[in-house]
């Protein structure tokens, strides 16, 4: 029997360094050795020979803290059971020797506990994969890039069998993105850019198999005569398919250069159209999050049917902060109209507060509110444009459709996304948000609509504008374009894209005007007052070149006077509308628009000059007339006399920026361009309106002298262009604002003079001398 100390003892000698002490025995001092060391236990059974007979051999080893795991805990005198052929322990005879030597020595060679290692590895692997010990991964794989994630899924179902049915499970969580329509297709993959020649977008309408919508006839009518329609399909690079009305959400016949949809482009007002349409965009109003392929399909406006073609109504916000009182929050109903609220929780019906008073408004009135609240669900998208006309600032509560051009314009700056699950804290948000803030947003809900959603003409023309900056690629125009006025639609990349070259934002982009200007003048009928003219304006110390506008039957002289600035001659086409042709010839922003009758002074065009270089953007003008509204006749008359307001500055002598020829020539309507070819009295009333278009604001007016005022008029009677009869301009007026949709021109009563015009004071200290002179 063997001795050994108490579990005590052992942990002390362990932690004195264990291993190999001297090991004691009764009887037979001179035995030492290493208990079964080397793999024999000669030794062992030398010292029990050795022992006298009748007392079992006594030894005391120090064993280290692994080997208290093999020692029979059942008495105090432990028993090492294989070694000594006594009743052996449970445990022993499972443990082979050889590990229990390890277990009770510790000092195994070093190649044996390599192999034990690897040969464990090696068993513990074959395990696994031969799957008797099937262990399952407790993190899910990582999702691919671009891939929306939904809820955490069970890898293994077999865990769920008896919590839900395996067909109910997706619906537990967010659903995945499902694209029927293609979902590999790209605008580089689907579409060839290549066939748009010098990169212009030109469409080509198919006609419809069936009878056409309303609405779709109105887009059509739209499309006619704009710069994008082209009469011939080989012309075009991109094609447009309206669904008929008896296909709406089916798939129709396909046009004949279909070609698997590629370079095509299916535009509907209803939503999804077809599952069917290959490697086609698609425009549709309102469409799924789910099925929304950005950068490739185009979101729409959910359009009301009586929405008009051209023009449209303006905003109806007339104050841009909230009148004290007013109501804070306009719910949208599911059936349509507006039911205003003065409630904390107007969307929760088991609220414990006083609701307030509350007042339901139909459809077609618009809500008088601050803010708009308008649920996820798509049927409440067709709210959504009644607000921002009205300048009530959305407030989307986890919307589940496309918010309309969201590729360029940046909802967050005309409304507000919350979660539908947090419905109070969205009310205390709203009633802590800071005036300015209020004031940005609504501000910027009356530019949308009017840019881009206030008639079925600007957002046909917006969803083919988005489509020609894609081709543009890197060309294209920045978002700021975009996102401020006047708007992408006014502002052509095929002018520049660089905002810096643009009128209306070169004071923001800290740019200034150019110091010199162009002098542009159209003449019909040569004469002794151009040669007078030429010396007028050579005589500015602003004038940079006189261009000289031929448009006469007769050849232009030969000899031109003497100046100190380059004349040069552009042989015309003898139309009205060549005055506002972006000629290269023209070197520098500013352009002096001048007629062979203009008679003027070099201080009146310096003077004029140094006013339009503080507003870039606007008309500066001599002579002025102004429009009204004639009630009883019920068109647009046009006032001749001379009054204390004015809508009109007159082109045969005003200063604007050269942006607004190329704006004149490819932006225009065949109609338009027409009108003028046939009626070139009208060519002037054009170019007012298109310049109020683009700034929303009157033209300003310049001094004129008085005298000469008076005694002659600013242009002769001629040829020429020239302040219209009453009867003619006022036909010019109401063609032009019928074409245009509604009336852009806006009024004012002022005129700017320089510092010291007029005063009483010595006429050396005056920059203007001769504006007063008579």
């Amino acid at each position: 029997m063997v001795q050994v100390r108490a579990a005590k003892d052992l942990l002390d000698d362990c932690e004195e360094g264990g291993g190999e002490k001297q090991r004691r025995h009764e009887g037979m001092e001179e035995s030492e050795g290493s208990f079964l060391q080397e793999g024999n236990l000669h030794q062992f059974q030398a010292a029990e020979e050795a022992s006298p007979a009748g007392s079992p051999p006594s030894v005391s080893l120090s064993l280290p803290v692994c080997a208290v795991r093999v020692l029979d805990q059942n008495a105090d005198s432990q028993t090492l059971s294989p070694a000594l052929g006594s009743s052996p322990s449970p445990f022993a005879t499972e443990v082979p020797n050889f590990l229990l030597a390890l277990a009770v020595d510790g000092h195994m060679p070093l190649w044996r506990r390599k192999s034990f290692w690897l040969a464990l590895s090696v068993f513990w692997l074959l395990l696994i994969f031969l799957g008797l010990f099937p262990l399952r991964l407790a993190v899910p794989p990582r999702p691919l890039p671009g891939r929306s994630q939904g809820w955490p899924r069970w890898l293994d179902a077999a865990f769920l069998r008896s919590f839900f049915q395996s067909e109910a499970l997706p619906e537990d969580g967010p659903q995945l993105r499902q694209a029927p329509r293609g979902s590999s297709c790209t605008w580089g993959a689907c579409f060839d850019t290549s066939k748009c020649k010098g990169n212009l977008l030109k469409i080509f309408v198919h006609s419809s198999a069936g009878p056409t919508a309303e609405a779709h006839r109105r887009i059509l009518d739209s499309l006619e005569g704009s710069r994008y329609y082209a009469l011939s399909p080989t012309e075009a690079c991109l094609h447009l398919l309206l669904p008929s009305q008896d296909h709406r959400g089916a798939c129709g016949p396909l046009p004949p250069y279909w070609n698997g949809g590629r370079n095509h482009l299916v535009l509907s007002l209803y939503p999804a159209p077809c599952t069917r349409l290959g490697q086609a965009m698609v425009a549709e109003a309102s469409p799924s999050s789910d099925i929304f392929r950005p950068g490739f399909d185009v979101a729409l406006p959910y359009l009301p049917e009586a929405h008009p073609l051209r023009g449209g109504v303006p905003g109806q916000l007339r104050q841009h902060s909230p009148q004290p009182g007013a109501t804070l929050l306009a719910v949208a109903e599911e059936k349509g109209g507006w039911r205003t609220h003065a409630s904390a929780c107007p969307w929760d019906r088991h609220c414990e507060q006083d609701p307030g008073p509350q007042q339901t408004h139909p459809g077609e009135t618009l809500p008088n509110a601050t803010f708009c609240l308008i649920p996820g669900h798509r049927s409440a998208a067709s709210c959504f444009l009644q607000a921002l006309q009205a300048g009530c600032i959305p407030v989307l509560l986890s919307p589940r459709w496309e918010l309309p051009f969201s590729e360029v314009i940046d909802w967050t700056k005309a409304a507000i996304i919350a979660d539908e699950r947090l419905p109070l804290q969205v009310l205390t948000a709203l009633r802590e948000m800071l005036p300015s803030r209020i004031l940005s947003l609504r501000q910027q809900t009356q530019f949308l609509w009017t840019a881009y959603f206030s008639s079925v003409e600007k957002v046909v023309h917006t969803t083919l504008e988005i489509i020609q900056d894609r081709i543009w690629g890197a060309s294209g125009r920045p978002s700021l374009m975009w996102n401020s006025p006047p708007g992408a639609l006014l502002a052509l990349p095929t002018f520049s894209t660089s905002l810096k070259d643009f009128p209306f934002y070169q004071l923001q982009q800290g740019s200034s005007p150019e110091s010199s200007f162009s002098a542009l003048i159209w003449v019909g009928v040569s004469g002794e007052p151009l040669l007078k003219l030429i010396q007028v304006v050579a005589g500015s110390r602003h004038c940079a070149q006189i261009l000289i506008l031929w448009s006469s039957e007769e050849p232009p002289p030969d000899r031109w006077p003497e100046t100190t600035v380059p004349l040069a001659v552009i042989e015309g086409h003898r139309k009205a509308s060549d005055r506002f042709f972006p000629y290269d010839n023209i070197s520098t922003n500013a352009i002096l628009s001048l007629d062979v009758h203009s008679n003027l002074s070099t201080s009146e065009v310096d003077f004029a000059f140094a006013v339009w270089q503080s507003f870039p953007e606007r008309m500066v003008g001599f002579l002025t007339r102004n429009h009204f509204w004639n009630e009883a006749q019920g068109v647009w008359g046009y006032s001749t006399e001379l009054a204390n307001e004015f809508s009109m500055a007159f082109t045969t002598a005003a200063f604007y920026h050269r942006y607004y020829h190329t704006l004149f020539t490819h932006s225009l309507t065949k109609a338009l361009r027409t009108l003028v070819d046939d009626t070139p009295a009208c060519v002037d009333v054009l170019m007012k309106f298109l310049v109020a278009t683009v700034t929303r604001l009157p033209p300003i007016k310049v001094p004129y002298g008085r005298q000469r005022q008076d005694a002659a008029p600013l242009v002769a009677e001629g040829p020429g262009p020239r302040p219209e009869p009453q009867p003619l301009a006022q036909d010019c007026i109401n063609h032009v604002a019928a074409r245009f949709g509604h009336m852009p021109l806006v009024s004012s009563r002022v005129r700017m003079d320089p510092v010291l015009f007029k005063d009483p004071v010595s006429v050396q200290r005056k920059k203007y001398r001769s504006l007063e002179k008579p």
